[in-house]
Parts: C-alpha cells; structure tokens; sequence
C-alpha cells in the first residue's frame, strides 16, 4: 500500500491572511504553483487559488495591492493525511471534485502537497482516469448550465 507522503510533494510555502494579492500571485507566477496555503497561528485557515485571485478579486475590480488573502481565500479547505492510501484519497479527489490537495499529519500540522499528476505516479490507471472523469464532467457540467 503506497501512502500520501510516499508521493506528496513535500515542499509549500505558507502565506499569512493579510498578503497582498499582488505578492501572492507574483509568488505563484515564480514557482509555477497554482494555490498556497493561508495560515494563522500556526494552522491553516484556507487556502487562495489561481481562480480565486481572478473571481473574487480581478473580476470584481479589486486593487491586487490592496486585497488580501483574506478577501479571496476559499475558508472551507479539503485536506488529507499523509498516512493515507494513495487510492483512497484519489476517489476522494474525484467525488470533491479537486485536482490538488494540503497533506496534514495526524496532528492537522501541514506537511505537503498532494496534486493529481503526483498520484498518477503511483494510483491505478483506471482510478486515475475515473478521477478524472469526474473532476472533468463537473466542470463541463457547470460550462453546459
């Protein structure tokens, strides 16, 4: 049984609530990530994505210097443990519909990353392709409607 931190990748980088946007997504552009992890006294409080920074800021006409991770972070964060099966969280990708995910030890302490392509190393290919599937049809779905 392969777990999460067999394939997670281990290395993230922690941005407090009170970031500009601006410094985030220049922090993104640079190392090629496409979410960072908002932090609070030592715990994760949400998580900003490359789409929340264009919908709940850009297209909302917000000034990227004066918005914060605060103002665009999504507050509700999925999450798995590092001692996992890969398989298992790989349905959980699927049904929840994400292509990336925090990796927290048993003490919610965050300890990685967990994206699609570092399952995919190690996942069957049908529950990859399932996975798929299912975060696929969801937004052709949401594109359809």
């Amino acid at each position: 049984m392969t777990q999460i931190k067999d394939v997670m990748t281990p290395s993230f980088e922690w941005i407090a609530p009170d970031s500009p946007v601006a410094s985030i997504a220049q922090t993104m552009r640079d190392k090629d990530i496409g979410f960072m992890p908002v932090a609070e006294n030592d715990r994760m409080i949400g998580m900003v994505t490359d789409r929340d920074i264009v919908i709940r800021s850009c297209a909302q006409g917000q000034n990227p210097q004066d918005a914060t991770a605060r103002d665009v972070m999504t507050a509700k964060t999925y999450y798995c443990y590092d001692d996992q099966d890969v398989e298992e969280v790989c349905n959980n990708m699927g049904e929840i519909q994400v292509r990336r995910l925090p990796v927290v030890n048993r003490d919610k302490r965050l300890v990685g990353v967990v994206s699609l392509g570092d399952l995919a190393q190690s996942a069957s290919r049908p529950n990859i392709g399932q996975t798929q599937q299912q975060i696929t049809s969801q937004l052709q779905s949401k594109k359809a409607a």
